[in-house]
């Protein structure tokens, strides 16, 4: 199963038969079966008929909705699960407060523990940075040691912020284009690695939200991340797992191969923004998608899977989790010895 990226401005999405089709101008630009497609992601001023959204809700293909530049504005998601025992267990386990606590705790172990072991790879490869490396590294090993003496979520969100810009800081000794990056900064992000980054945790974000969804969780109902309106607690809790094997490193080797390049972003005036130009974006998109699919990361019983996969398998962990009160093991990138 795929999902279908449409960004060509001013095309029409319909359906022919059990196919989906996007025409622009009388021409067809792209035709494939419904049953090859789990999610479509519409970004800017694309239609669509309302003959083919009853064709996506049919065979439970998920629409989200972005603007041009890759705002996720909203999404169309077809009935799948009824599982509301998992969906009552989760409510019960957020009220527990040790429960939840343990939860939080232990992502944010995952995160740091992933930051680390991407920082150590780097220096790996690259002896050259390895001292600055390290540092940052040790920085996040204490930070790590700390977690069990936090007492409360407020506490743990205290120590995954100092964390965060410790690893940031090693960030930035891993950019070998020259490019600026003046530290995380997310809204607006001033600068094409900001970018990347906001725009790779957007559409990871989105199809966590979907795979919950469907499974019959609550994505609004979080751990770490508490409720607010609107938000999606519950997928930015598990997107934490994976932000930094998966979109930095993508991120990295973009800019550091020179696929990408400053040329290939354009700055929104209103919001003082950068974001990918439109040929710039398809090129992200093949990258993005060979790296959700391609098997580079280990899971539980040893076998190499992709990192979509890999969401799966959280998701499933997480489930059996909040059913039996255990506690939930985090995805664990690398060798962190």
């Amino acid at each position: 199963m795929a999902t279908l990226y449409v960004t060509e401005q001013g095309s029409i999405l319909r359906k022919t038969g059990d196919r989906i089709i996007v025409e622009k101008d009388d021409q067809v630009l792209l035709e494939v079966p419904c049953h090859k497609v789990d999610t479509v992601l519409i970004f800017g001023a694309v239609q669509v008929t309302i003959q083919a959204l009853s064709e996506l809700l049919e065979h439970e293909i998920e629409l989200a909705l972005f603007t041009r530049h890759g705002r996720l504005k909203g999404q169309l998601t077809p009935i799948k699960s009824k599982n509301i025992v998992l969906r009552v267990a989760q409510f019960e386990r957020v009220r527990e407060g040790t429960f939840a606590l343990q939860t939080a705790r232990e992502l944010v172990r995952a995160k740091i523990g992933n930051a680390i072991a991407v920082l150590r790879r780097f220096a790996y490869n690259h002896p050259e940075r390895k001292a600055a490396l390290d540092a940052e590294v040790a920085r996040l090993q204490t930070h790590l040691t700390s977690l069990d003496k936090a007492p409360d979520l407020a506490a743990l969100n205290g120590l995954e912020g100092i964390a965060g810009r410790a690893y940031f800081a090693g960030f930035a000794q891993m950019i070998l284009a020259d490019l600026p990056f003046p530290g995380r900064r997310r809204r607006p992000a001033p600068d094409p690695i900001n970018a990347l980054l906001s725009f790779g945790y957007t559409l990871i974000g989105n199809e966590l939200h979907s795979l919950l969804d469907g499974m019959g969780f609550d994505p609004y109902l979080g751990f770490l991340h508490q409720i607010d309106y609107g938000r999606p607690s519950l997928a930015l809790d598990l997107l934490e797992e994976f932000r930094h094997p998966l979109v930095d490193r993508l991120t990295l080797t973009l800019i550091n191969k020179r696929i990408l390049q400053e040329a290939d972003f354009t700055l929104d005036a209103t919001s003082g923004s950068l974001y990918l130009k439109p040929d710039a974006m398809k090129v992200y998109f093949r990258h993005f998608e060979r790296w959700l699919l391609e098997e580079r990361v280990d899971a539980s019983d040893g076998q190499k899977v992709g990192f979509r996969r890999a969401f799966q398998l959280q998701a499933n962990r997480l489930a059996e989790a909040i059913r039996n009160g255990a506690v939930y093991q985090p995805f664990c990138y690398g060798d962190r010895d």
